[in-house]
């Protein structure tokens, strides 16, 4: 039985395949990308376990275990970018992860359709310029000569230098991300909201329900799903969701400390300061597995809690 089960599914996808081959072959230059830049790189992951030398290649190299591991761990700038990275990510897990549901919901209780087009693109647009070029912007506004700080000399008040100031910068970081992301990552909140029955806020309305009520017992049900499926991701991407572009393109030696997180770390030694490319590939796969971790924790605390998980 179990023989014919497994042939009449292998038989009913070769029939799938034949009858829809055009999509499947449409397929074909994903499968390829994939391969080609995601699968085939993971061949150098044993450089983590290697010294590598240039004339000897990846496979060639000598192996060396698991030294680079103690290396890592006994580098006390490891740790600090360690920390720096988990400070950046959950602090952006606290700060920006409600706002853009908080602005999904506020524009979907707009009732003018054409205020709604215009704040949903005034909160969207942020999420097209570079961080390049929003870095050089925010440099010129707020570096210790910069446009703010002329305004409140003029007016006799004291300046501000948030890039150069160790207590301010990670608040400016995660105001910023704020400001550029949350609108963009609204939207698919905005999509789940579409899906629910608009029945359901009818019945609310007959039975007497106010706008908070219908929010606390409508909406917010007909998102959670979607809201839980981001929060895996969220927390899965903690160790990569510091946002490297934005903290290389607006950090300086003055907020090193508090700035440093691992991908700077690793770019720094990979690229500047000339470090062996086994001990940066050992970093990055110690990152990559504390966030299958977390991702594996966080999956498995949601479907504990009732919801649909990604796994």
């Amino acid at each position: 039985m179990k023989k014919k089960r497994g042939g009449s599914r292998t038989g009913s996808l070769l029939k799938s395949i034949k009858s829809n081959w055009i999509l499947y072959a449409m397929l074909i230059p994903a499968i390829v990308w994939y391969l080609i830049f995601c699968y085939a790189p993971m061949g150098g992951v044993t450089l983590a376990f290697k010294n590598y030398q240039y004339n000897c290649g990846i496979f060639g190299s000598p192996w060396v275990g698991l030294q680079h591991f103690a290396q890592m761990f006994s580098d006390s700038e490891f740790w600090r970018a360690f920390a720096n990275t988990l400070i950046f990510s959950f602090g952006k897990l606290v700060f920006h992860f409600p706002v853009p549901i908080i602005i999904a919901i506020l524009l979907n209780e707009m009732r003018s359709p054409r205020a709604k087009k215009v704040f949903q693109t005034i909160f969207t647009f942020p999420h097209f310029i570079s961080w390049v070029v929003l870095s050089g912007i925010l440099i010129m506004m707020f570096s210790s000569n910069g446009i703010v700080n002329q305004v409140l000399a003029s007016m006799g008040m004291a300046e501000v230098a948030p890039l150069m100031s160790v207590k301010a910068f990670r608040p400016f970081i995660w105001i910023s991300q704020i400001w550029k992301e949350a609108g963009w990552d609204a939207i698919i909140y905005m999509a789940a909201l579409t899906s629910i029955d608009p029945q359901l806020y009818e019945a609310a309305d007959i039975d007497g329900a106010g706008r908070w009520q219908k929010i606390r017992y409508v909406t917010w049900p007909g998102i959670r799903s979607v809201v839980c499926i981001m929060l895996i991701l969220q927390v899965g991407g903690i160790m990569g969701g510091a946002c490297f572009d934005q903290i290389f393109n607006l950090y300086s030696a003055p907020v090193y400390e508090v700035a440093d997180i691992i991908d700077t770390y690793v770019y720094r030694l990979s690229f500047l300061t000339g470090s062996n490319f086994g001990y940066t590939t050992a970093v990055g796969l110690f990152k990559s597995v504390i966030g299958v971790i977390l991702i594996t924790v966080a999956n498995k605390v949601v479907v504990k809690s009732g919801e649909e998980g990604l796994f």
